[in-house]
């Protein structure tokens, strides 16, 4: 059977929500708030998850201006909520170390 049969999985539609929330999945993965694609359990790797966010505010800057409000707000919300995430692992993996 070819990979255009019933069984084969209908990727979702690509535009810019799409980009923007896998790239936030791949964030809340690194978190260690999602599950592993892999099915293993979830792991921490806070630079990963910096690196991720560090992009989404990277199209965040070169984007202004070229968005519609809702993408606009979608990106800003996805902002906050991540820094605010990684901002208190942050804050508890300070307070492992000390």
């Amino acid at each position: 059977m070819s990979g255009k049969g019933k069984a084969a999985v209908e990727a979702p539609k690509l535009d810019f929500a799409t980009f923007i929330l896998s790239l936030s999945h791949s964030a809340l993965v690194h978190l260690g708030e999602a599950p592993h694609p892999d099915g293993d359990a979830p792991r921490k790797d806070l630079e990963l998850a910096r690196q991720t966010i560090d992009m989404l505010g990277m199209l965040e800057e070169k984007t202004r201006g070229n968005l519609t409000g809702d993408e606009e707000r979608m990106l800003s919300q996805v902002l906050y909520d991540l820094r605010m995430r990684f901002l208190e692992l942050s804050k508890v993996e300070q307070g492992k170390k000390a």
